[in-house]
């Protein structure tokens, strides 16, 4: 069962995502949902979700801090991360890449391109 973890300390964009991706509960897609970076790491290294949606600036551990432990530290570089994160600055983007980033998505974002993205990610029809 394909696992998409997504991290936000602002529950309102938590519960957001959760409802744009709710309709690939009934493909077998389990959602996971962290409110800090801390957290996010232990469940990315206890469950391994495919893809997961994270927020930059979160309390305990920042969005960089997550992504550079998951890509580099931990080698685990089949998990696809996706910042999601107001901070829209071609500095911000440039060391979300250097982190290992797959895609940097700026909010407010796009339900249906959030959704379409995590389809073709997971492999999934649209």
């Amino acid at each position: 069962m394909p696992k998409v973890l997504i991290v936000d300390d602002e529950p309102f964009i938590r519960l957001l995502l959760e409802q744009t991706l709710e309709e690939l509960e009934d493909d077998g897609v389990e959602l996971i949902t962290a409110d800090n970076g801390e957290t996010a790491l232990e469940i990315i290294r206890a469950e391994a979700p495919e893809m997961v949606f994270l927020d930059v600036m979160m309390p305990k551990m920042n969005g960089f801090d997550v992504c550079q432990a998951v890509k580099n530290d931990l080698g685990l570089s089949e998990v696809y991360i996706v910042l999601l994160t107001a901070k829209g600055q071609e500095f911000d983007k440039q060391k979300g890449i250097d982190v290992g980033a797959d895609i940097y998505m700026t909010k407010p974002f796009n339900p249906d391109q959030v959704l379409a993205k995590t389809r073709e990610i997971l492999g999934m029809a649209p």
